[in-house]
């Protein structure tokens, strides 16, 4: 399992988010999920990707309230 620090996840959610079609400029903090074209499907695969990486688990509960990259990486990093 990687070590879980808050700039190992941005690099997993970023990466994963430029496999999703996202491009890399425009990946930043504040940045809206759907100004990325990224949906609900995204958002699964995502959290598979962190269950994988990290042994952290997104509810998808916990999938609504995202609604930024930031949001994404501050969820990922507070379950940890």
């Amino acid at each position: 399992m990687a070590t879980i620090t808050t700039e190992a996840v941005q690099q997993t959610v970023t990466d994963a988010l430029v496999s999703f079609g996202a491009e890399p400029s425009e990946i930043a903090m504040d940045t809206e999920l759907t100004a990325l074209d990224i949906d609900s499907l995204d958002l699964a695969e995502m959290s598979q990707i962190v269950d994988d990486e990290y042994g952290v688990s997104l509810k998808s509960t916990d999938v609504t309230t995202i609604k930024t990259v930031g949001d994404i990486i501050e969820l990922i990093v507070s379950k940890a």
